[in-house]
């Protein structure tokens, strides 16, 4: 039996620096109010749904980003009655990788919510389930769009990022 050397592997190669690195994603706020319960389970109408998703995001510093997706529902009887109100605040916090400034507008506000929405949408899913309804189980939204509503509304700068340094000097 002769002594054969294990083979050389090569070093691992670096990765290329990740444009977006996600450290974590949580529920910040979570709302449901069912206030004509228990009628509003017997009674067997269609409701009128109302749903408003929105972005904002906090700077921590120059490349760290808390993105949160804001998701409110609320859903009434035709006679206008409330069946139940949804709030959801559901957050992730990001770091921006060696990407140019106009780069972060679209990872903060297009990328990161279409990474959290599926998690977003499970919880709204849940919630309404629990509560005795169906799940309500939202279309997949366009954060294209709503970056460019965003943008317009914004006179053009991406909202919640400053240029340079942040913090206290």
């Amino acid at each position: 039996m002769t002594n054969v050397p294990p083979p050389q592997t090569p070093p691992p190669q670096q990765a290329p620096n990740a444009p977006l690195i996600m450290h974590g994603q949580y529920i910040k706020d979570l709302s449901f109010e069912n206030p004509r319960a228990p009628q509003s389970l017997i009674e067997q109408t269609q409701p009128q749904l109302t749903l408003n998703v929105q972005v904002t995001n906090r700077q921590f510093d120059a490349k760290t980003f808390e993105v949160a997706l804001s998701i409110e529902a609320t859903a009434k009887t035709p006679k206008d009655e409330p069946l139940f109100m949804l709030e959801l605040v559901y957050a992730g916090t990001v770091t921006l990788g060696e990407v140019p400034q106009d780069a972060f507008g679209p990872l903060l506000f297009i990328e990161t919510p279409r990474l959290l929405f599926p998690f977003a949408r499970a919880v709204v899913a849940n919630a309404t389930r629990e509560a005795g309804f169906p799940p309500l189980n939202i279309a997949p939204v366009d954060f294209v769009a709503l970056y460019r509503q965003q943008l317009e509304a914004n006179g053009g700068k991406v909202p919640g990022v400053t240029e340079g340094p942040v913090g206290h000097a």
